[in-house]
């Protein structure tokens, strides 16, 4: 049985931060969680904030991510993330590419534990990290690739996903080769949608969405492959 781990500390009992400051990022997950009407176990929830910090301790040695500080992290990648994914069903599978650090992949694993999701990554010390926070978190349904989504074997998706990894029909023709026939590709935006063009995909729908806790305004792109 996996055991929560203790206040103020990581695993194999590493300090981390202050009892103080854990409990501040804890409650700004919840109340974003909360505002996404996202209704999640304490398992769940205790995931997602470790690894929120997990990422903010390796960060300190390795720049992962241009947002320093637990509470940081929480709000602008683990509730960005778990926005988006609000915005979508849950699906059997999941294929997130270009994944950087692991969002919204890990995120994706964490509140979606029936789905199998392979976070496609090239560069080498994201590749790490997503490991090791598999092995930490025991996400045994996420499988982390090292490698450029263009250049490797794809395997088929019921969803597939790419956040910033290329401009809009770039990123949507080597999104395809990872969706099953049938299956979804979400191209999340910032203020304005994408529109990629493909005569293989067909649009489902664009949706507008808030990062909760005052955070950004977002937009999603949805497309079906019919090809």
């Amino acid at each position: 049985m996996r055991r929560s781990v203790p206040r103020g500390t990581l695993r194999r009992g590493r300090p981390l931060l202050s009892a103080a400051g854990l409990a501040e990022a804890r409650e700004l997950l919840d109340r974003g969680l909360a505002e996404l009407d996202l209704h999640v176990t304490s398992t769940q929830r205790d995931r997602l904030l470790e690894l929120a910090a997990l990422l903010e301790r390796w960060s300190v040695r390795i720049n992962l991510t241009g947002h320093r500080g637990l509470e940081a992290i929480v709000h602008r990648l683990v509730l960005d993330a778990a926005a988006l994914l609000a915005e979508l069903p849950a699906p059997p599978s999941v294929a997130d590419l270009g994944s950087g650090a692991g969002f919204p992949g890990l995120p994706a694993a964490i509140l979606w534990p029936g789905t199998s999701v392979t976070l496609v990554e090239s560069r080498e010390r994201r590749h790490h990290f997503q490991r090791a926070a598999c092995r930490a978190l025991e996400l045994s349904n996420a499988r982390p690739l090292r490698g450029r989504a263009e250049a490797l074997e794809a395997s088929e998706h019921a969803l597939v996903v790419a956040q910033a990894m290329a401009q809009p029909t770039e990123a949507l023709h080597w999104m395809i080769p990872w969706a099953t026939a049938g299956g979804l590709l979400a191209l999340p935006g910032a203020l304005e949608p994408p529109f990629p063009q493909d005569p293989r995909v067909e649009l489902v729908r664009v949706a507008r969405y808030c990062v909760p806790c005052g955070g950004p305004s977002r937009t999603l792109w949805v497309g079906r492959r019919v090809v």
